[in-house]
């Protein structure tokens, strides 16, 4: 059954069916979120534990950098397959896009490439990019994997199974935990265990995906795209565009604060703390980034369900901040940083004040993403990306001043500049959410 057709038939949208649509998709947030952690409690246990927590982390913001363009692939897919044409052209699509993006990460793989790169520009130690280009080769099924994968969880949403993407997550979770435990267990260098856990896991989930996906596309390849039956490259590629540069500007932010830590105060400490409290920050901030599709999927044809949808994400924004700030100002966050990370003194010990100043990013990710998803449901996503692009441009800015003026440690100038410019990005779209809502009226 459509999706549509479910909202319509329902009745009044309540809190209760927000909540029963939305838990699966938080759930595979939470869990994905989850997964550096599982992964940096091996790295830090293992030989060189400083070393290799740095390479991961270089490593992983390029993998990042690289799939950021199919980030959006489930919200295109979600608001776009209706019918056997648009899936076919949407198929397409993504077909030439996973195609780019794996030629652009094996053009950066080049060793003169990536050692100009990372070396001489990022100046980063040179045992460190060494770990972190071979942990790079590894990543290289990622991007793909991805792509398929968010395209076929957004049939999967609009056709209102998001159970079966929780349970690809789920998948995705235990080849990583298996696969993670059997190379600490032989002694793999701690960057090679969580690039190869993760490249290695979202490959079966985009596989477990595509088989649970199977008796929906069989239905959707005999229906009449009525909605959508004139889609074409060209207009998906003009839906997808802002979209895409919205990602590619969120996601590409991160080899800039490697750039800037590089050259900070304690540089290789605050590249080996950096990933563990942001993957801290990230569980809190999944369950703001599960809610985009919730809002695009069970808007309702008339744009009804509006009103109680944001009182949801209003509530899911206070709910993020009192959890992370309890974990934050309490004796927790030894537990999390000493006993599960597996963080040394020193470096526990440089992540309280980045935990602490970054507890207000699970509400700003709430609110980032309801604005977005209002917006890609009126059509008008310009907006979004040029909100990224202040978000971009604000962090390097202020990386700029606290690393080479203030001369703050390294992870610290990150975490203010994360808050600046997602504040920033969010103050920009509010005026653009109020004029899209009150053109539904």
């Amino acid at each position: 059954m459509q999706l549509s057709k479910i909202v319509d038939t329902i009745g009044k949208l309540t809190y209760r069916r927000i909540s029963l649509f939305w838990v699966p998709l938080a759930l595979t947030w939470l869990m994905m979120a989850f997964e550096q952690p599982i992964l940096i409690a091996f790295i830090a246990r293992l030989n060189d534990a400083k070393f290799n927590l740095a390479a991961f982390g270089i490593a992983g913001s390029f993998a990042m950098l690289i799939e950021s363009p199919i980030i959006m692939l489930m919200s295109a897919s979600t608001a776009l397959a209706t019918g056997r044409h648009s899936y076919k052209k949407l198929k397409r699509f993504t077909d030439i896009l996973n195609a780019g993006i794996t030629g652009i990460q094996l053009i950066i793989l080049i060793p003169p490439v990536f050692n100009y790169i990372v070396v001489r520009l990022m100046e980063v130690p040179e045992d460190v990019a060494r770990l972190a280009h071979i942990s790079l080769v590894i990543f290289l099924p990622w991007a793909a994997s991805i792509g398929y994968r968010r395209f076929y969880q957004g049939i999967l949403i609009r056709n209102n199974l998001t159970r079966r993407v929780t349970y690809g997550t789920l998948v995705r979770l235990s080849v990583i935990v298996v696969v993670g435990l059997v190379l600490y267990t032989a002694g793999v260098e701690g960057a090679y265990v969580g690039a190869g856990a993760m490249s290695l896991a979202v490959l079966c989930e985009a596989v477990a995906t595509r088989i649970m996906v199977s008796r929906t596309l069989k239905d959707l390849l005999q229906k009449e795209d009525i909605r959508n039956g004139n889609l074409s490259l060209r207009s998906i590629t003009k839906f997808y565009y802002p979209l895409a540069l919205t990602s590619i500007l969120s996601l590409g932010v991160h080899p800039f604060v490697t750039f800037f830590l590089g050259r900070s105060y304690m540089a290789v400490e605050s590249l080996a703390v950096l990933p563990v409290v942001s993957s801290l920050v990230f569980i809190f901030r999944s369950l703001g980034l599960s809610y985009q599709e919730v809002n695009i999927a069970l808007i309702g044809e008339k744009k009804q369900n509006y009103r109680v949808l944001r009182n949801f994400a209003v509530y899911l924004g206070i709910m993020v901040t009192v959890l992370i700030s309890v974990l934050a100002f309490t004796p927790l966050t030894d537990l999390w940083f000493i006993n599960i990370s597996g963080l040394s003194t020193e470096l526990t010990g440089l992540s309280y004040l980045p935990l602490k100043i970054m507890i207000l990013l699970p509400a700003l990710t709430v609110l980032l993403n309801f604005q977005r998803s209002t917006l890609i449901i009126d059509g008008t996503t310009g907006p979004i990306s040029v909100a990224t692009a202040l978000e971009l441009i604000a962090i390097i800015v202020v990386l700029l001043v606290c690393v080479v003026y203030l001369n703050l440690v390294g992870v610290v100038a990150a975490s203010i500049a994360f808050i600046a410019g997602k504040s920033l990005s969010t103050l920009y779209l509010i005026p653009k959410q109020m004029a899209a809502v009150k053109g539904w009226k």
